[in-house]
This record gives structure tokens, C-alpha cells and sequence, in this order.
């Protein structure tokens, strides 16, 4: 019988329940008792679900209160001394600052560095080797999880992230190579294993997605060393898992790996099946990743199954596995949630829950023929040909509009010198100006006024007059503070991306498609389903308002259209670029009508500049030549004396910093304050030109920092990059924190900037 998998299901719940205890937990209103009933009671519902839609080999330790990456560090022994850790097993405490911070009963320590995994939007926190770096097993959570399913009836599969891509993912003090530790590792990697082996595991789930990215030789090495260690040190059968991309010149490593199975993504790595086949071993089974793991489109399984009836016909039946194209975490849950959704629209989609059915029914079309699942098939036909046919999805006046505005020779034709000087004449900021992000703390009020107003419990007129009461208050809040460049504070919207994609034509909603981000962070993207445009103003009159209030500055604030693209569920049916372009052109109206009420420094945001880059190196440059045009169209046409800013969340800019100034943006804000200003150096190296606001806190943790701290960091920056060009904000917006610790922390960063000021007016 054909081998029916995923690598791993979401792990929020269907209600975000995860979330509501970990924030509960945090806040101590609730016990770690407590939290752990929620988090095994999620877990016991998980497995049930994949066993009764007939996903034979079921995962296990995929689950995570806060990131996997994180587990592995605490498992592993991983934990910075900063972080005090006893060395017994690795509690919640420890766990959960490294995660987020701690500042309670006089500890006073940051979190540990966060980044994206992979092209996602998920965040991992970096492994952090010291230099004199030990190993041992810290935890028994993977054999745990193992348990509580045996308990169950349930055999699963541990999931690990495999050897080579931890270390990889890894930042290591001192200097030297992480993979270099991989003498030291293995062995604990192996009595890891051997502990699943005496709990009565069959098999272990390692997850290499390194094995996608451009390697060199001492990475690929080390995979041979890891595995043939391993393979000695274990009777489990190993499943390898690659997901995210093609193998490409990395496939013969592992085809000569001494492992059981390997899983091959053939959606982001589509047109890999031939070479696979050409070279599999005769001694592997390949678990083939046809059922899309990162978007919500249905399968169109008639394709699916012509793929895996090809590898079934070249390696045999047995030896033939369905799976997801990575795990499920990236997907939401359940599409029989969304009870408002457009019927043909609901019909092209698929979530977690329906994945799981999609790899089961395939499994069972191999095994018992196309007659057995005639209905599904019949079913998939019909939604790929309503998709395909559907007048929603074309507009032709967008299509005429693209033809008119290319992206090429889209921005500004003055240099940024020029500019810069019509700015500094128009706005007079000191050195050193002040500014945030966007977003102010969204209350419970906020929330619930918010939610109350979508479900016609209050009117539009109530809810415009309790959105301007709170901007009144932010703009009040930070004249009295003493920023330089205030915002509105963003009470209207609920997420940066989804509140445009509301207002945009080509885009649906869910009511709960929520996907875990990091943490207790889950976000709800919209579904890009057709050509998009802007049928009417979406940011202008509560802007110009905010700024009627003011004689200083207030930005407008604008979601980019890369990151839009990136934080959405993208239709699969044109090219991302082409999609890109129609965002930048809704924008760009937008940006004009800003400028036209009078609003002179916009803001628009790049987050995901840097996550949407390809994988492989040979694709990059296509990429970033399109992404920052597209950015470039959306302001095209205004002033030289218009400040365009944007920001940029955690990554390495040194891999794009050549296309950030390519964005051509007069202010980038990057979020800096978890590396030190490290990431600072890769605009010290390529002697960037244009202004740069250092995050100077971290938003992600509700710890409030120092005023020496900021200024520690503030000097750090002052020698990566000129003082003239240096702004001063927080890390990101500050919606997910509280009240006091924003006040707070804002108050400290003002006096930062002027002891900064009067430093480098001193230097001067």
C-alpha cells in the first residue's frame, strides 16, 4: 500500500488556542500546567486528524511552543550564557527568554537573534555557538511527544531539523565555521536517536532544506560525514526531507546518502522528478511533495498523479511515498471555516485539512486506480476549469495599464545628493531625528471596537470617531514625547498587508486563515486571486487628519508592493513580477494622492524584501532587478522635496544591498538591536549612500531597554555609517506591545538621540 505523509501539520489550533495560552501563560494567568494541557491536547488532536483522513505515516515533535529551530537549541544544549542556564534539562523560563526576552525579579536580558527560515515568513531564533561550544541532550521532548501518541495508538514519526542544516543555520562567536562543530554534535545527534529507538520509533524525520541552496564543498562533505555516523549509530529508518526548492547540484549528495527515504518538493522545486528518477538508488524510497505546502490553491490531481504514476513506473509502487511539498505549518487550517468565502472561490482553494485528503486520495488512486477516485478527480478537473474561465481573474484595464507603465525606468530621475538637500530645506530635522515605525499598541479596545464594527455592532460613524480619538491621543503622546517624525498609529488597521488587500480589487478574505509568523504571531494573508487595482483612496483622510493635528511632520504609511506580494497566498497562474507590477501601480496612486493633501514624508514598507529572494544564487538576479523596480513604480512622479522611506525586517542585507540602493528610498529603517548593529556592516562595506535608521530596541520582546543601551547601540552604528545619515526609531512597529513598555522605551530612545546629538555636534 502506498505511504500516504506530510512533514508536519500547524500548530496554532483551529482557534489559535496555542496562542491564547502562550499569551496567557506570559502574562501569568495561567500555570505551566496549564499551558502544557493546551499544547498535548493540540497535539493528540493533530494526529487524530491525520490518522482519520488516512495519512498513514503521521509526524511527531512538530510541534512547538515558540519555533522548531529554538527546540533543537534546547534539546541540543545550545543556550548562551547570558541566559543563566543551570544545566539540567532546559525549563520554560530559560526556553521562553531566549525566545523573547526576560526582565522580572532582577534578570534583565535581550532575546536571541530571530531571522526568517528559508524564502518564508516564518522566524526562527539563530543557534548561537560560543566559542568553546558543548553538546549534550537537554531535553525530552522529542521521545515525550513520541510517547504521548504511542499512548494514543498512534506510531509516529520524530522530527528533527537534521544535523548540517542546524549547524548552518548557526552563528558562531569568535569566528570559524558552525559545520565545523559537527564532530562534536553527532554524537549527541545520536543518543537522540537511540532514545527514540528504545521508545519504539521505526522511524526519524531529518530535515535538511539546506541541501536547496547553493553549497560548497565543506557543507556538502559534512552531509556524507553526518550520515554515515548516524546510520551506524541507529537502527531508525531516515527520512530526509529537502523541501523548498530543487536539489540541483547538490542531488548527488544525497542520492549517496546512507538513508532509507527521501522527500523531493516538486512544487517550489518543480521539473526535478526526471532527475531524480535518472539516479535514485535502488536501495531508497522517495517521498514525492505533490500537495502544495506554502499556498492554498487546490491540487489539480489529475497533474499530481501523472507525476507519481510516473515514479511509480520507474522505481516500483513500494517504493513511492505522497507528501506535502514541505510542512503544513505554512498553510491555515481548515477551509470548512470559512463559512463567507465565495462558493467558486472556495472551490479553487485547499487548507492543512484538506491537504491531508488531497495526499490520501492520491495514495489511493496509486494503489487502487484512477476508478477509486474517479469523483475526486472529476471534482479537481472542474475547479482547475472554473479557475481558468473565471471573469473575476482578468481585468483588461489593468492589462492596459501595465503596457503603458513598464516597470523598467520607473523612480525618480534626481540623484538622492540633490534631493536630499530640498528635504533638509523643507522638513529642518536635528541630527539624529526621531521616528517609528507605524504602528502604536493595539488595545483590547482598539481590537474589540474593530471587531464590533465588522459585525455591524456599532456604526461606520462611531467607529471613524473612536479610530480619530485614538489618533488624537498617539499624535498628543508623541509631540509630548518629543519624536521628530510622528505617525498616526494605525488604529484602523488590523494587519499591514491585509488592511490593503481589503481596499484592493484582485483579493479575498478569510475569516480564520491564520498562519503561524513566529511565536504567538499569526497572521491571516489575503488570497490574490485576480489582476489588482485601486477603486478608491484607502490611507488619505485619516493621515491628513493626523497631520492637521501636528505642525510636525506626519508619515504616511504604506505597505510595499513586494511585501504584499510576499505576505500573501500569491495565484499561481501569472508570474509573481507581473503580480508585483499591478501592486506597485495601485500603490502609486496612492503615493500621488498623499502628496497632493499635503503629506510630504511616506513611508512605504519592504519587509519581505529581502525573504522573497530566490534560493539559488544563479535566480537572484532577475529577482532584484524587478523588486526594486516595482518598488520604484509605486513612487514614480512625486517631488524631489517628498521623503520616500521604507523598512526592512531581519535578514542579511549583504546579500542585497546593491538593490536596496537600487530601492533608491531617501530613509531605510532595518531592524538591527538582536545582532548588535552587525547587520549594519553590510552598509559600511558598500559605503551606502542614502539615510538609515538603525533599530535601536526590539520590538519582539517586551523588554524595555536601557538608556545607555540605546546610546551603546547608537555609537556602534556611528562607526558602520556616517552620524549625518543615521535616524533613530525602534526595531518595527510597535502593535504587538504594551502601553507602558512603548512609553517607556520611546521616552528613552528621545534622550538617546540628543545625548547622540550633542555628541556628534561636539565631533563636528
Amino acid at each position: 500500500m502506498t505511504h500516504s505523509t506530510i512533514l508536519g501539520f500547524p500548530r496554532i489550533g483551529k482557534s489559535r488556542e496555542l496562542k491564547a495560552a502562550q499569551e496567557n501563560y506570559w502574562k501569568g494567568k495561567i500555570s505551566e500546567a496549564e499551558l502544557l494541557k493546551v499544547s498535548s491536547g493540540l497535539r493528540a488532536l493533530h494526529w487524530k486528524q491525520q490518522q482519520q483522513a488516512g495519512i498513514m505515516a503521521i509526524p511527531s515533535n512538530d510541534f512547538s511552543l515558540y519555533d522548531q529551530m529554538l527546540d533543537m537549541s534546547a534539546l541540543l544544549g545550545v543556550i548562551p550564557a547570558r541566559y543563566h542556564w543551570n544545566g539540567g534539562n532546559v525549563d520554560l523560563a530559560t526556553y521562553f527568554a531566549m525566545a523573547r526576552g526576560a526582565q522580572k525579579d532582577g534578570v534583565d536580558v535581550p532575546a536571541a537573534e530571530m531571522t526568517k527560515w528559508f524564502d518564508t515568513n516564518y522566524h526562527y531564533i539563530v543557534p548561537e555557538f560560543a566559542e568553546n561550544q558543548t553538546f549534550k541532550v537537554s531535553s525530552t521532548k522529542p521521545v515525550d511527544e513520541f510517547n504521548e501518541a504511542k499512548a494514543l495508538g498512534i506510531v509516529t514519526r520524530p522530527v528533527l531539523i537534521g544535523p548540517v542544516t542546524y549547524l548552518h543555520l548557526g552563528k558562531r562567536l569568535g569566528g570559524g565555521a558552525p559545520i565545523e562543530l559537527l564532530d562534536k554534535i553527532l554524537p549527541v545527534y545520536a543518543e537522540i536517536l537511540r532514545q527514540l529507538e528504545k521508545a519504539g520509533a521505526a522511524w526519524v524525520q531529518l530535515d535538511e532544506p539546506v541541501l536547496v541552496l547553493d553549497l560548497n564543498d565543506a557543507t556538502r562533505a559534512a552531509y556524507a560525514t553526518a550520515y554515515a555516523y548516524l546510520r551506524k549509530a541507529t537502527k531508525l529508518k531516515i527520512f530526509m526531507t529537502t523541501p523548498f526548492g530543487r536539489l540541483g547540484d547538490n542531488l548527488d549528495v544525497a542520492m549517496k546518502l546512507p538513508i532509507d527515504a527521501l522527500h523531493i518538493d516538486l512544487v517550489r522545486g518543480a521539473g526535478q522528478l526526471d532527475d531524480v528518477l535518472a539516479k535514485f538508488p535502488s536501495s531508497m524510497i522517495v517521498a514525492l511533495g505533490v500537495v502544495d505546502g506554502r499556498n492554498i490553491w487546490r491540487n489539480n490531481l489529475e497533474e499530481s498523479l501523472q507525476l507519481l504514476e510516473r515514479a511509480m513506473k520507474a522505481i516500483g509502487r513500494e517504493r513511492v511515498w505522497v507528501s506535502s511539498s514541505c510542512s503544513l505549518l505554512h498553510v491555515p487550517y481548515d477551509l470548512d471555516q470559512e463559512t463567507a468565502l465565495d462558493p467558486e472561490l472556495k472551490m479553487w482553494l485547499a487548507f492543512a485539512q484538506q491537504k491531508l485528503e488531497e495526499i490520501s486520495t492520491l495514495a489511493k488512486g496509486l494503489d487502487e486506480g484512477r476508478k477509486a477516485i474517479a469523483d475526486a478527480l472529476a471534482l479537481s478537473s472542474k475547479a482547475a476549469e472554473s479557475r481558468r474561465n473565471a471573469r473575476r481573474i482578468h481585468d483588461p484595464a489593468v492589462q492596459e495599464r501595465l503596457k503603458k507603465q513598464p516597470l523598467e525606468g520607473a523612480g525618480r530621475p534626481t540623484q538622492f545628493a540633490a534631493r536630499l538637500k530640498k528635504q533638509k530645506a523643507r522638513f529642518q530635522l536635528p541630527s539624529y531625528p526621531t521616528t517609528t515605525i507605524g504602528s502604536f499598541p493595539q488595545t483590547k479596545d482598539v481590537r474589540k471596537n474593530r471587531a464590533d464594527f465588522k459585525k455591524g455592532r456599532i456604526s461606520a460613524e462611531s467607529y471613524d470617531a473612536f479610530v480619530k480619538e485614538q489618533t488624537k491621543a498617539v499624535i498628543t503622546l508623541q509631540e509630548e514625547i518629543g519624536l521628530d517624525v510622528l505617525v498616526h498609529g494605525e488604529f484602523e488597521r488590523n494587519d499591514m498587508v491585509e488592511f490593503f488587500g481589503e481596499q484592493l480589487a484582485g483579493f479575498a478574505f478569510t475569516q480564520n486563515g491564520w498562519v503561524q509568523s513566529y511565536g504567538s504571531r499569526a497572521v491571516k494573508p489575503p488570497i490574490i486571486f485576480g489582476d489588482v487595482r485601486r477603486p478608491k483612496p484607502m490611507t488619505i483622510d485619516l493621515t491628513q487628519y493626523a497631520q492637521s493635528l501636528t505642525k510636525k511632520p506626519v508619515k504616511g504609511m504604506l505597505t510595499g508592493p513586494v511585501t504584499i506580494l510576499q505576505w500573501s497566498f500569491v495565484r499561481d497562474d501569472q508570474p509573481r513580477s507581473v503580480t508585483t507590477h499591478q501592486i506597485a501601480l495601485a500603490l502609486q496612486d496612492e503615493v500621488l494622492d498623499l502628496e497632493k493633501v499635503g503629506i510630504r514624508i511616506i513611508q512605504i514598507d519592504e519587509p519581505a524584501f529581502r525573504e522573497g529572494l530566490p534560493l539559488r544564487r544563479a535566480d537572484w538576479r532577475e529577482y532584484l532587478t524587478w523588486a526594486a523596480q516595482a518598488f520604484r513604480l509605486s513612487y514614480t512622479g512625486v517631488q524631489d522635496d517628498t521623503q520616500i522611506h521604507t523598512h526592512m525586517c531581519y535578514a542579511e542585507f549583504n546579500d542585497i544591498i546593491a538593490a536596496i540602493r537600487d530601492l533608491d528610498a531617501d530613509v531605510i529603517s532595518i531592524e538591527t538591536s538582536r545582532s548588535q548593529m552587525e547587520l549594519l556592516q553590510a552598509f559600511t562595506h558598500f559605503k551606502y549612500p542614502n539615510d538609515i535608521g538603525p533599530g535601536v530596541y526590539d520590538i519582539h520582546s517586551p523588554r524595555v531597554p536601557s538608556l545607555a543601551e540605546m546610546v551603546d547601540l547608537l555609537e556602534k552604528a556611528g562607526t558602520r555609517v556616517e552620524p549625518r545619515q543615521i535616524w533613530v526609531n525602534p526595531d518595527c512597529g510597535l502593535k504587538t506591545r504594551d502601553w507602558p513598555e512603548t512609553n517607556a522605551a520611546l521616552r528613552a530612545m528621545v534622550k538617546a538621540a540628543k545625548v547622540m546629538r550633542a555628541k556628534y555636534k561636539e565631533s563636528a
